[in-house]
């Protein structure tokens, strides 16, 4: 005798666990929709990260009314009003400029520049047994070049599967951020010359020549402080912050999700 359940169906039980800002419950279906925002490749992930904003969000909001904010305020005004009077975040001053410049010199240098020629072997990233053959077709060519039995232009001219070869293989002038990062990676770091090794990329193989290079120089403070400026007063307040967070979620509790805020006060 088979049996039929009356009664509505149960639900499935959620696998996360509620969420408390204080005494305010934080819906889940409000996670959900949250959740979109924050794409990640585990549900767990996402649900989290959702969560994590609409605790910060509600906890800024519950400060709004202990500061007896004016009503009327939307939401958006209200936070930023909050943090505007409760923040305090200490402008860095010149001597903390001049110290991240000196600490830091490899982050303010112009950028390298250099002119390249290359011959373009195609093979789809897919196709195993066409990327070994034109490797091969590299190797053999790139000898006859390094022995002088080749001459650039006509071989590029023939062999090249980039338009380039309309003018012997030129690219122009590059730097950093105008190609693919697997070609442009080890490009940035070759001598003038004819490069005595094959470069791999997404679309084959490569034959590349620097026909010149130009390299970068050391920025002076005075060109660059405006930006250390910035960089660092975006860095305090961000420390300032999540500080700020730490006290408020201490002071009303937080449940449910981890803020994942340091334990010290001195958060980095």
């Amino acid at each position: 005798m088979q049996l039929i359940p009356t009664g509505e169906p149960e639900k499935p039980r959620n696998q996360f666990p509620p969420v408390y800002v204080g005494e305010t419950l934080i819906p889940e279906e409000d996670i959900a929709r949250e959740m979109q925002h924050h794409p990640a490749e585990e549900v767990a992930e996402a649900w989290h990260e959702a969560a994590k904003s609409l605790v910060i969000r509600e906890l800024l909001l519950q400060q709004a009314k202990s500061l007896k904010l004016p009503e009327e305020l939307d939401e958006e005004t209200a936070i930023a009003q909050v943090l505007e009077q409760e923040l305090d975040v200490p402008q860095p001053s010149d001597e903390d400029c001049e110290r991240f410049h000196a600490a830091n010199p490899g982050r303010f240098r112009s950028s390298t520049l250099m002119a390249v020629s290359h011959i373009l072997l195609a093979a789809a990233p897919d196709d195993v047994q066409e990327r070994m053959r034109q490797e091969e077709v590299g190797q053999q060519l790139l000898a006859s070049l390094l022995e002088g039995r080749a001459q650039w232009a006509p071989l590029a001219k023939q062999y090249s599967a980039c338009e380039s070869r309309h003018q012997g293989g030129s690219l122009g002038q590059i730097s950093k951020g105008q190609t693919v990062e697997e070609f442009e990676r080890p490009v940035l770091t070759l001598k003038e010359g004819l490069n005595p090794e094959l470069i791999e990329s997404r679309y084959g193989w490569h034959i590349v020549r620097v026909d010149q290079r130009v390299d970068g120089e050391q920025l002076p403070y005075e060109h660059v402080k405006p930006q250390i400026r910035q960089y660092l007063s975006e860095s305090v307040t961000r420390r300032a912050f999540r500080q700020y967070l730490q006290v408020l979620a201490a002071e009303v509790g937080v449940q449910g999700v981890d803020l994942e805020l340091p334990d010290s006060p001195l958060m980095q």
